[in-house]
């Protein structure tokens, strides 16, 4: 608008020019320059009128350029999804750290302490796991730093860093388990690397915290030795495209050490009475070969069924050329009503039944407090052994469970008699866990131990965890 007035002041002033400074016309003098000067006026105002049309024209674009979009239809704005709103911070969220748009580290800490008594003052006779009650009163089996994140889009890392106070009351750390994983291989495939427990059976690969009683079972403390099944190496695994979950796995890994106990270990506890062996790695067969298989089914909308088998085979440090070979079968059901409420009630049953063949080399055993003496001769023989556990828990009411488990192991006969590694053995473990909240429990368990040895002892045992951050979910 201020244009079109600036227009109308140029024309006004234009058509005065042209009045008062025109020259004077006498009466009577030729009309002609009257009429000149009407056109001269006429044309101004065409002018005008035209550059008034063009500013109109030009605002009018104006206008259209800066106006807003038409609104879209209800439809189209009922097709657009709403932002979804922020969750609130609960406390149950991982604890992250150095993340940006997204979260790569969640730290966590898991602590178990043991309180309790034995008949038998030696309790490590009887406890014989590395995460178990260690001596009548206080024992702090297991506390540990968990720390697992994104490494990127093609990797997943995991840290697991474990603390623990001995008899002595000395701290003993351990790297437990350190691995990758791929997070984005083609056809159902994907590859660990690192040190991690062997997926053998259900229960190897599971932290002390999330196990359902106070203890190791003794087939797994026996077979697959007190600290459990574990060592550096690489898994593949397969997840097959069939209706029902069905996974296939297979781990090659180092076959040396206390963390491989029935393999190359020279570990005395192990090798029944057989010194160890210079047993070092000659080639690929010298290495520990895991296979796993493992399915599970929906036997109805409350009831689930899990099925694996498993496998380990590997030298020995008994003789030069002697192997181990285990095989383990595991079961577990599971029924939780569609009623159920924050996952209580529940009902499960876990079993798991392992057999070892060990070849024991040959071997001279002399008694030094008998030099004179003729060696005992242990003649090169494959030494049998099986075992199981089976437990079932209930949780009949919130964050109450009461669990009963049984234990028993065996061994066939052997030239080293008698070997406590391998005498028939059972024990009756029935406890009762209430979970205050997801990141505490309290648990108290008894146990009825009876040996080929040992003979018969009792245990009361109670156990408080406490969790800060909140630790990766297990398998279920």
């Amino acid at each position: 608008m201020r244009a079109r007035s600036n227009v109308r002041v140029g024309a006004a002033i234009s058509v005065a020019v042209l009045v008062f400074w025109s020259p004077p016309i006498a009466v009577g003098e030729d009309r002609g320059v009257v009429a000149d000067l009407r056109r001269e006026i006429e044309d101004v105002r065409r002018q005008m009128r035209a550059l008034e049309e063009k500013l109109k024209q030009l605002e009018e674009r104006a206008g259209a350029a800066s106006a807003p979009p038409p609104a879209p239809p209800p439809a189209a704005l009922a097709a657009v999804p709403a932002p979804p709103p922020r969750a609130p911070w609960s406390p149950a969220q991982p604890m992250a750290l150095l993340s940006g748009a997204r979260g790569y580290l969640n730290l966590s800490f898991d602590a178990l302490v043991d309180f309790g008594w034995s008949t038998n003052r030696e309790v490590t006779a009887l406890q014989r796991g590395d995460h178990d009650p260690i001596e009548r009163g206080f024992t702090l089996p297991n506390e540990e730093i968990f720390l697992d994140g994104a490494v990127d889009p093609y990797f997943q890392g995991v840290a697991d860093i474990v603390f623990k106070l001995n008899e002595d009351n000395e701290t003993e750390v351990e790297l437990e388990e350190v691995y990758l994983t791929t997070a984005s291989l083609p056809w159902n495939l994907q590859v660990k690397a690192g040190q991690f427990f062997t997926e053998f059976g259900r229960l190897n690969q599971q932290h002390p915290h999330a196990w359902d009683f106070v203890d190791q079972p003794l087939v797994i403390g026996r077979m697959l030795g007190p600290e459990g099944l574990r060592n550096p190496g690489a898994r593949a695994s397969w997840l097959a495209p069939t209706p029902f979950y069905s996974e296939l796995f297979l781990a090659v890994q180092n076959s040396q050490g206390g963390t491989a106990f029935s393999f190359r270990n020279t570990e005395e506890a192990a090798l029944f009475g057989r010194p160890a062996a210079d047993r070092p790695v000659r080639g690929p067969w010298d290495l520990l070969l895991a296979p796993r298989y493992v399915a599970s089914f929906d036997l109805s909308d409350s009831q689930a069924l899990v099925a694996g088998l498993s496998g380990a085979f590997g030298p020995n440090a008994s003789g030069t050329s002697t192997r181990t070979q285990i095989y383990g079968g595991d079961l577990y059901w599971k029924w939780k009503p569609a009623w159920q409420s924050g996952g209580f009630p529940f009902l499960s049953w876990q079993t798991e039944l392992l057999g070892r063949r060990y070849e024991a080399g040959a071997a001279e055993i002399r008694d030094p407090a008998a030099p004179d003496l003729p060696p005992l001769e242990l003649p090169r023989e494959s030494l049998y052994d099986w075992g199981l556990y089976s437990q079932v828990l209930y949780g009949f009411t919130q964050r109450w469970v009461a669990g009963l488990r049984g234990d028993w192991v065996t061994g066939g006969r052997g030239a080293f008699r008698p070997d406590e590694n391998r005498a028939d053995r059972y024990r009756i473990a029935p406890n009762l866990t209430f979970h205050l909240t997801e990141f505490s429990k309290i648990r108290l368990q008894y146990d009825y131990d009876h040996g080929q040895i040992l003979g018969s002892d009792s245990s009361v045992w109670t156990q408080v965890e406490f969790l800060l951050g909140a630790h990766a979910a297990h398998k279920f």
